[in-house]
């Protein structure tokens, strides 16, 4: 439990703001993806969501792995 706790607390929350900046698309692109269950979710605070960045970083990389080289 513990090495959990650290290791969430290591991890930086961003926001949609980041992340469409990040990826260059649109924040309505990733709330569509998350609609059709493709995108994190990420967690709900307050009226405001956010993503772990680890989380947004690994969705990016399997779509950079799954791309044809």
């Amino acid at each position: 439990m513990q090495s959990t706790t650290k290791s969430l607390l290591d991890d930086q929350l961003v926001d949609m703001k980041f992340i469409v900046n990040y990826s260059g698309m649109t924040d309505k692109w990733f709330y569509k993806l998350m609609k059709l269950n493709r995108f994190p979710k990420g967690i709900k605070l307050g009226s405001n969501r956010r993503w772990f960045k680890s989380e947004v970083e690994a969705w990016f990389q399997e779509r950079v792995d799954e791309s044809p080289k």
